[in-house]
């Protein structure tokens, strides 16, 4: 068995698809935590793009870029995760490949400097959340995204589903109840222990303390004193 070090920021939704694979697959693996504002010599000689993720294995050979990263991990670590269907894996990648942009639209309101931008952030949100119902109508019966089975899909969208979670809970958005398998398929994944990479209360209470720090427009709806704690 290869020995794995997953180095991550602690609230990074990109590192974190990569480790709720390597936990899906009862797969052992060392969860390095290094600070986005002090990246350490070690990291920045092993990364070639100065990111996280980065995957060390047997401590000489470093993989980047979480889709990369997941693919070699179901490629090399059983149970394979992907449909062995050409067509349906196809799909699968295809959808995949489509997380960065539904994460943008789904997220994009956390970043937004004045209430006029995030106005215009969260109209985003409907489209890319009927993508996905339209998408997971085509699935099957779920309750993921290939059915009863879990994927790489589900392993790269349960983040940012998990956080469009978060913020809905600072300022009501209520735009995931007008899809009621997209809802189902979140409920399913929040469920999931391996979507947790801590306490989930631990973890949105990180995530909102970054929302402040951002201090973004969203920023002013965090209570004070719970952010001061967190």
């Amino acid at each position: 068995m290869a020995k794995y070090m997953l180095v991550s920021f602690k609230t990074c939704p990109w590192v974190q698809r990569s480790a709720i694979l390597l936990r899906e697959k009862n797969t052992a693996f060392e969860f390095r935590h290094i600070e986005p504002d002090n990246r350490p010599d070690w990291f920045l000689a092993i990364s070639p793009h100065k990111k996280v993720p980065v995957l060390r294995i047997d401590d000489k050979d470093s993989l980047f870029e979480s889709s990369a990263i997941n693919e070699y991990l179901d490629e090399m670590v059983s149970p394979q995760l992907h449909p062995k269907d050409p067509i349906a894996r196809a799909i699968n990648r295809a959808w995949t490949d489509y997380v960065p942009t539904f994460a943008s639209a789904v997220t994009g309101c956390a970043y937004a400097a004045t209430e006029a931008d995030y106005k215009k952030a969260i109209e985003q949100i409907p489209g890319a959340f009927e993508r996905l119902e339209k998408a997971l109508v085509t699935q099957g019966n779920g309750p993921l995204f290939n059915g009863d089975k879990y994927s790489l899909v589900d392993a790269a969208y349960a983040p940012f589903l998990q956080r469009y979670v978060f913020l809905d809970r600072v300022k009501k958005l209520g735009t995931m109840d007008k899809f009621p398998r997209l809802k189902a398929w979140t409920e399913t994944l929040m469920k999931r222990a391996s979507t947790h990479s801590f306490p989930e209360a631990e973890f949105e209470a990180m995530y909102r303390a970054n929302l402040k720090k951002r201090n973004s427009w969203l920023s002013q709806f965090i209570d004070g004193a719970r952010a001061a704690a967190e």
